[in-house]
């Protein structure tokens, strides 16, 4: 879920740079600006409201943490991360960002799958 957000906000300046990019092909211009044209089109007052409800479960994971509630902290990270990949507008946004599947960036890291289930919610 984390990863899935990360990759969408990263995405989102790549199409303004894109133009600058001397080895973009026509194709992967055209891939992007369809990608941008998907984002434009995500829900904006639900991911106002999914920023709003992620400070403030963002703000009850830290205090759970500080008081070494960890247990309680993962099952919320968890329940929360399952509560907004249902959401009609992060789909969407995953959608948009499989557009990008399979494009070579030229000069850009690319981003690896991690296994965040061996990953604890107070480590980070």
């Amino acid at each position: 879920m984390k990863k899935l957000i990360t990759i969408a906000f990263l995405l989102l300046p790549i199409v303004a740079v894109a133009q600058d990019i001397p080895d973009m092909s026509d194709e992967m211009m055209l891939q992007m600006q369809n990608m941008q044209t998907c984002m434009e089109g995500v829900d904006q007052t639900a991911l106002q409201s999914f920023e709003l409800r992620s400070s403030q479960i963002d703000s009850e994971l830290k205090a759970l943490c500080a008081s070494g509630k960890r247990d309680e902290a993962q099952q919320l990270a968890i329940s929360f991360g399952q509560e907004m990949a249902k959401t009609s507008a992060l789909q969407e946004m995953k959608r948009c960002g499989e557009m990008m599947k399979g494009v070579a960036m030229p000069n850009m890291p690319i981003v690896k799958d991690t296994d965040y289930s061996i990953h604890h919610v107070c480590d980070n």
